[in-house]
């Protein structure tokens, strides 16, 4: 009886924290490039977070902070979005000042992107306000 006592981990025993799976750089970084395929695959991954708990990513947002969500009707609320899927997990990796000038190239395709759906003049102010909030990011953070 000793013998499997001695077996049984003591109940005061810490547990180990889930590892991380090893292409969380790779996925971050697949998911956080300009192009729509990027957009995309991170758009898919948001609507199933569940899915990709183990890699510990940080979903949060304050979406466009304190500019509008949607100015002038223009919905940048999901490009705010994935920026700031960019910004915090690079920081929480140690790697935010290196991908930096990335996530915010990869903000201002997503706001073109946006953009993309008017024409005339409507497309003409979207583009005006998506460089506005493009340069505004480059300054800040």
């Amino acid at each position: 009886m000793a013998a499997v006592l001695a077996l049984a981990p003591p109940a005061f025993a810490a547990r180990q924290a889930p590892l991380v799976p090893q292409d969380k750089p790779q996925v971050l970084s697949g998911w956080t490039q300009p192009g729509a395929a990027s957009q995309d695959a991170w758009t898919a991954a948001r609507d199933n977070r569940a899915e990709w708990d183990p890699y510990g990513f940080d979903w949060s947002t304050d979406y466009c902070t304190t500019s509008p969500d949607n100015p002038f009707g223009f919905p940048f609320r999901t490009a705010c979005a994935r920026h700031d899927f960019g910004y915090r997990n690079y920081k929480a990796a140690g790697e935010f000042q290196a991908a930096k000038p990335r996530l915010d190239e990869m903000f201002h395709a997503d706001l073109k992107r946006v953009c993309a759906r008017y024409s005339g003049a409507r497309k003409a102010s979207c583009e005006g306000t998506a460089w506005t909030y493009y340069q505004a990011v480059k300054a800040f953070e």
